[in-house]
């Protein structure tokens, strides 16, 4: 508990917007679907950085420092924080997801339920494109990290070979992807024969994916990286500029602001 209480204290952030991720999920899929969305990601992400550390798999061989034990927790040689927080940042890249999704599957994407079945192959497209929004924050987070120890994050871990994106490998982006892509294909999964809400509520979610951006973006201007800055600033520029265009362009579907209807 002491080192639970430590991770909290060395971390607010992490906590404050896991925190958002309850109340926006809560408000979005309910809180027992938000939960499981939480416990479905969590220990694949866990799952996944302890096989990187050991076998480079899927993010590429890196290793944790270790400096902070004792301090805060660690489960197994990985950072509670660090793997609790793939749940925040997948919950809002699906959110991103599901409402920036082009036709055809935009509509099954955020409405399902009984009048409504989101098909199998809807659910992968939506996966994936959620394991792609979850890679492009890891543009900014990943880079910014490995240079802990010039702000507050501390010398955490570290790449033994460096990488070619600013001394991150590209492997780390493809496992972002894969591990944001199979989290919410196992939710969805889950979900799918249960009924989703007809609508969705993903607004707040989309919110803190862009919350995680600005202050990722904002720490890597602090220690004045300013090629980071402007790389991460214009790639998130032009998605950004994209999805306006599909959802100006796409007809309306759903009812927004209803709630999730259960199926027994």
């Amino acid at each position: 508990m002491d080192l639970l209480v430590g991770s909290v204290s060395l971390r607010p952030y992490v906590f404050l917007f896991m925190a958002a991720f309850l109340v926006a999920g809560a408000r979005d899929l309910g809180l027992r679907r938000t939960l499981l969305f939480g416990a479905i990601v969590w220990p694949l992400a866990w799952a996944a950085e302890f096989s990187s550390i050991h076998s480079g798999f899927p993010f590429g061989l890196y290793h944790y420092t270790g400096l902070t034990r004792g301090r805060e927790l660690y489960i197994a040689g990985v950072p509670f924080f660090d793997s609790l927080s793939f749940t925040f940042l997948a919950y809002a890249a699906y959110c991103l997801a599901r409402r920036g999704a082009p036709p055809p599957f935009r509509r099954s994407s955020l409405a399902c339920g009984s009048l409504l079945a989101a098909s199998p192959r809807d659910s992968i497209a939506t996966a994936a494109l959620t394991g792609f929004f979850m890679m492009m924050l890891d543009v900014v987070i990943d880079p910014a990290a490995v240079r802990g120890e010039r702000w507050f994050l501390g010398h955490i871990f570290y790449y033994p070979q460096g990488g070619v994106y600013f001394g991150v490998p590209l492997s780390n982006f493809a496992g972002w992807w894969l591990v944001g892509a199979v989290g919410v294909a196992a939710y969805e999964a889950w979900a799918r024969p249960r009924g989703r809400s007809e609508g969705g509520r993903p607004e707040a979610g989309i919110a803190l994916y862009y919350a995680v951006f600005v202050f990722n973006l904002m720490i890597t201007g602090w220690i004045g990286e300013w090629t980071l800055f402007a790389v991460g600033l214009t790639v998130h520029a032009l998605i950004a500029g994209a999805l306006v265009t599909i959802v100006r362009r796409a007809p309306a579907s759903g009812v927004p602001g209803t709630r999730v209807v259960e199926r027994a």
